[in-house]
């Protein structure tokens, strides 16, 4: 089962990643950017996501899926950890998010 501990030590393998608190709960920025949180007791996280792309996923997976109501307006989508199938859909869905938010010259090069 994935855990927090797992989200962490993916997020902050990727470059200028920094790990802070707000909101009562973990966040994760590239370069000052907002990429990840880890809501809900870290059973969770939260990513950025295309708004088109979010809603397929949670239409085709509402057991791994889902917008927080007050996401609903924005390109985020939460995710259950433990829904999740291995480390690798783990590692695929942060590096996504992290590619959205860093800079044009990190995600050249990872």
């Amino acid at each position: 089962m994935t855990t927090g501990d797992d989200v962490r030590a993916v997020a902050l393998s990727l470059a200028r990643t920094k790990e802070g608190f707000e909101w009562q709960m973990p966040t994760f920025r590239v370069a000052g950017k907002l990429f990840l949180t880890l809501p809900e007791n870290e059973t969770s996280m939260a990513v950025r996501c295309p708004i088109a792309d979010r809603d397929e996923l949670v239409q085709a997976e509402p057991d791994k899926f889902w917008i927080a109501p007050h996401e609903a307006m924005n390109a985020w989508v939460r995710v259950r950890l433990a829904a999740l199938d291995d480390l690798e859909e783990l590692e695929a869905i942060v590096t996504d998010s992290w590619r959205q938010a860093a800079p044009k010259e990190l995600t050249e090069s990872n």
